[in-house]
């Protein structure tokens, strides 16, 4: 019998559904009675009865149920005594720019409160970078924007960023409403990252869907200077929201790109996890609990939470 199966056949129970577990566990279906199946086949059983509404527990299943429950809060309290334990160590984590104005400082908050042993050192550079880092084991874990499918890298989807048009207030040319297509901004002066920048590379493909090209001005790699330019009139930008984060949002108007392809994806990739130190496990643990926490409270501009497919229901 494995843990899992124990918290599979409680959500089942709590949802009365396969169907609504099974979402809420990031399960197909088949795939969540095939372990209930499993369950009641270790224990002899039966466990749960299929009715045309649902399941509902059997005898034996309300009394498993019950004891089910109270191993998992057990499990449950000895998992959180390890958590604040006095976890040492050290841990590297990379951060892009964009993503390190907005997460870096509640990140590094988080990890003091709970594991003030680790010692933690930051790194904040170009997505590719730290790419190449992860692939140096300099760092051991990192957000980035794109999949390496050859690297032998845990890979966690996190977030989605809607991606906006930015500009000094009052700037001639910028568009007006809610939000813009890209067709839109053709003629629009734009300061950019340079074009082996993800970003970059994002944008021209749905430039190019739209059958136009981006009027780029300048060319920026650092996102500091270029919103200092962005400031100083020298044209706009497209960048996600969490670009204005380090800068008083007072001085710029921003505009949502309506063109659905224009999101970044955020992803928290790591070395495999038998190359991760506890220390370095935690930090994943926290760095993902807090980006979460950020985006739910509305604090990360123009984010969404990564939703994992929608599990396919029997019939």
């Amino acid at each position: 019998m494995e843990l899992r199966q124990l918290r599979y056949f409680v959500a089942v129970v709590q949802h009365g559904s396969m169907g609504k577990a099974a979402l809420e566990l990031g399960l197909v279906t088949s795939a969540l009675s095939q372990q209930i199946s499993r369950l009641e086949s270790e224990l002899s059983t039966r466990l749960l009865q299929r009715t045309s509404s649902g399941v509902v527990p059997t005898d034996a299943g309300l009394a498993f149920w019950r004891q089910a429950q109270l191993a998992l809060r057990h499990i449950d309290n000895a998992a959180e005594a390890a958590r604040h334990a006095r976890l040492s160590g050290h841990v590297s984590v990379g951060l892009p720019p964009s993503t390190a104005s907005v997460l870096g400082l509640p990140f590094m908050q988080a990890m003091r409160e709970r594991y003030p042993d680790v010692r933690l050192r930051m790194v904040e550079s170009l997505s590719g970078y730290l790419a190449s880092m992860l692939s140096g084991r300099e760092i051991d874990l990192a957000i980035l924007f794109n999949n390496e499918p050859a690297q032998r890298w845990s890979v966690l989807p996190l977030l989605q960023e809607r991606l906006f048009v930015i500009g000094a207030r009052g700037m001639a040319g910028m568009p007006r409403g809610e939000s813009t297509s890209l067709a839109a901004l053709a003629a629009l002066p734009l300061v950019m990252p340079s074009g082996g920048h993800g970003l970059r590379a994002l944008l021209a493909t749905c430039f190019q869907n739209e059958g136009t090209q981006p009027r780029i001005v300048a060319e920026v790699d650092g996102l500091a200077i270029l919103m200092d330019a962005v400031q100083g009139g020298l044209g706009a930008t497209i960048q996600p929201g969490a670009a204005l984060a380090r800068t008083d949002a007072a001085h710029f108007e921003s505009v949502a790109v309506a063109d659905p392809r224009a999101v970044r994806p955020n992803l928290l990739v790591s070395l495999s996890d038998d190359e991760l130190s506890p220390a370095a496990l935690a930090a994943r643990v926290v760095l993902t609990d807090v980006a979460r926490t950020l985006v739910s409270q509305g604090r990360w501009p123009g984010a969404t939470l990564h939703q994992p497919p929608a599990p396919v229901h029997e019939t």
